[in-house]
């Protein structure tokens, strides 16, 4: 790291975990890069999201990531804990102002990313500096990856898989470059490019190779934790034009002797039209003006701070309260039992002036002493929209009648004051209201909905952020009794000969009620081969892989799970795993998420889909469908005869047989 860039405060971490990600936002006003500390994050350039990402403080595994891959082993990891999750002996995570910073060691590689936004123009640098400790020659293969998106992030969301239809990508081989831009119809504004770069070092051998189809990097039932192009190919397939699942990777091979080092730039950036984007390329292919940004962006970070008067300790408590803004964290949320009380939903802030379309942190404050709270989250405010996260901010006055109006004129002055004055009472602005004439489901409703709450009753803004913390898990760890034996597994019996138009994977039974796919081991269907199961108000959709989202009355507007609306990974928020309580052992009656060896046949018919597996001894069926006449979705582990007369009687089985039904419902 650049020795400007160690004198500025940053946080650090010796590893991935965390409570929640933690986050560091870097920009320059228009361009906004966030990066947690396990290496996701997004890139957006104004509204716009550039990569796609959506928030799961769970996985965190979106983002832009880099792939390294030793060609002599073919082990593979990536250069920050996502999305690989290698358990690196040697992680390291810096987070401050000026750049995020990851330091891994793997496979005798010592790895040092650094990523940084530019403060002139509206690009971002991901600099990898690599050295081979090993003691051997090393051939080092190098990916990047990233999913493009170039629109607006709630409309991606709603529907990525149209939404990628209308991106092209173009790749620039003199260049080494891929530029990607969005069709727009007939009236629509000119959406802007996007730009990936590769700015290579003289350890590169041979060509650089490039992608831009998911499905073909990743491969068909794979994610990121696997991808296929980590695992089959020496080069990625230069693919481009009107790919169906847009992505932008490039790939670059380096050879390094011992002790060697090498340094390879990746510059992601947007331009309002191709001729700018061009222009940006050809700037940055020289590797002086790459890392010129690094020096920049040291001097650049405290003139922004001092624009809204915060320091460097400032900005770094702002960021940490930032970590649970982006993401979810319910150590800062209101009480559970302020939550439950509420009855009212979003159209219940719009008497307030409040859409409720963006995260909103709430302080209740009752003592004139403590106005440096309202002070601390001014800036944390202005901060925060410099760095493009966009936050209601809601203060409540709750002192008493007496004074309140008093307390109330000197929070309204400190917004006057304040450098966003014309943001109040502005959607993404600042809101001071009066407590007294709320109704308590008004107050019930701000708590419940606030991302954020804080109360001047319980100290500085630091000690709010310090005391709260996520309960340790109530359940123990497991323990297994004896090492996992695993058994080969029983293939399930199907018969193909007797199916109709049988293509290799399935086909129809001959009185064409169903219809049915073996799956063999390593294998997977071209595409997800789905099942829609439902009655007028309730309904499901499963795979033969079985993925699957449940939904009420409208299956766009009222989900109950998840749907990933992704043909190339097809994940899923439903599962059921069986585990060996002795061993440890687990795996899952569906090929999806934790597929077993052996053999898996699924059976899609009229209102059912039937899912058959042998594993270790235990021969499972799960059979999916939904009630006739109810908002009801059972899941059962038995035969579907029984269900189509009542829904079980667990004394006609004997003691090595046992039915299981789990049901997921809706009440009006």
């Amino acid at each position: 790291m650049n020795d400007s860039l160690r004198e500025v405060p940053e946080r650090a971490f010796s590893g991935a975990a965390s409570a929640i990600p933690a986050v560091q936002l870097l920009s320059n006003g228009r361009y906004h890069v966030m990066i947690t500390n396990a290496g996701g994050g997004y890139s957006r350039w104004k509204d716009i999201a550039v990569t796609r990402w959506r928030e799961d403080s769970t996985r965190d595994n979106w983002g832009t990531f880099c792939y390294l891959r030793d060609t002599a082993c073919g082990a593979f990891w990536s250069t920050t804990y996502q999305p690989t999750l290698t358990p690196s002996a040697t992680y390291q995570v810096n987070l401050s102002e000026a750049c995020a910073a990851f330091r891994c060691y793997e496979q005798g590689i010592d790895a040092h990313t650094e990523i940084a936004v530019s403060p002139s123009d509206d690009i971002e640098v991901r600099r990898i500096g690599l050295t081979n400790r090993s003691g051997a020659r090393k051939v080092i293969d190098l990916t990047s990856y990233a999913e493009v998106v170039i629109a607006l992030a709630a409309a991606d969301a709603a529907h990525p898989a149209f939404s990628n239809l209308f991106v092209q990508t173009e790749i620039l081989r003199e260049q080494q470059a891929i530029l990607c831009h969005r069709r727009s119809g007939a009236g629509d504004h000119a959406a802007p490019w996007m730009f990936h770069l590769i700015v290579p070092t003289e350890a590169v051998l041979g060509d650089i190779s490039y992608e831009t189809d998911r499905m073909r990097f990743i491969g068909r039932g794979n994610t990121l934790f696997n991808p296929q192009a980590m695992r089959d190919v020496a080069t990625l397939s230069d693919s481009e034009g009107s790919v169906l699942d847009p992505i932008v990777a490039i790939h670059c091979k380096l050879i390094m002797d011992p002790e060697q080092s090498a340094t390879v730039a990746f510059v992601s950036g947007v331009g309002e039209n191709r001729d700018a984007c061009l222009r940006l390329i050809e700037k940055y292919q020289d590797r002086h003006v790459t890392n010129r940004v690094f020096g920049l962006t040291s001097s650049h970070s405290p003139s922004v701070l001092q624009k809204i008067k915060a320091t460097h300790a400032d900005a770094q408590l702002y960021g940490r309260l930032a970590d649970s803004i982006i993401y979810a964290n319910a150590s800062l949320r209101a009480e559970p039992g302020i939550l439950i009380k509420n009855r009212l939903g979003q159209s219940g802030l719009w008497g307030n002036a409040i859409s409720g379309d963006f995260p909103i942190v709430l302080l209740q404050i009752g003592e004139p002493a403590h106005l440096d709270l309202v002070r601390q989250l001014l800036q944390a405010h202005a901060y925060w929209r410099s760095k493009g996260v966009i936050v209601d901010l809601v203060m409540c006055n709750s002192q008493g009648t007496g004074s309140r109006q008093l307390l109330h004129d000197q929070i309204v002055a400190m917004v006057a004051a304040g450098t966003e004055a014309n943001l109040n009472d502005q959607p993404g602005g600042i809101f001071v209201r009066l407590a007294g004439p709320l109704s308590d489901e008004e107050r019930n409703l701000f708590q419940s909905v606030a991302r954020v709450v804080l109360d001047d009753k319980l100290g500085a803004l630091a000690e709010q952020i310090n005391r709260h913390s996520l309960p340790d898990a109530i359940i123990p760890l497991y323990t297994p009794e004896r090492t996992p034996q695993v058994d080969a597994a029983a293939a399930v019996e199907s018969s193909c000969g007797d199916l109709q138009f049988f293509n290799g994977l399935g086909g129809f039974t001959p009185d064409g009620c169903e219809y049915v796919v073996t799956i063999a081991p390593g294998q997977v269907t071209p595409a997800p081969w789905v099942n829609v199961i439902a009655n007028p108000s309730f309904g499901t959709i499963v795979s033969e892989s079985g993925c699957a989202n449940t939904w009420s009355e409208n299956a766009h507007n009222f989900l109950l799970t998840p749907w990933s609306n992704d043909p190339v990974s097809d994940s899923s928020g439903e599962a059921v795993y069986l585990r060996d309580e002795e061993s440890g052992h687990f795996w899952t009656p569906t090929r999806w998420p934790s597929r077993g060896l052996g053999h898996y046949v699924c059976r899609h018919g009229f209102g059912y889909s039937v899912f058959t597996h042998s594993q270790d001894g235990i021969e499972t069926e799960l059979s999916v469908y939904v009630a006739l006449d109810a908002m009801c979705s059972p899941m059962a582990g038995s035969s579907i005869k029984p269900w189509l007369a009542a829904c079980g009687d667990g004394a006609r089985f004997t003691s090595h047989q046992a039915r299981l039904v789990f049901a997921i419902s809706c009440r009006t």
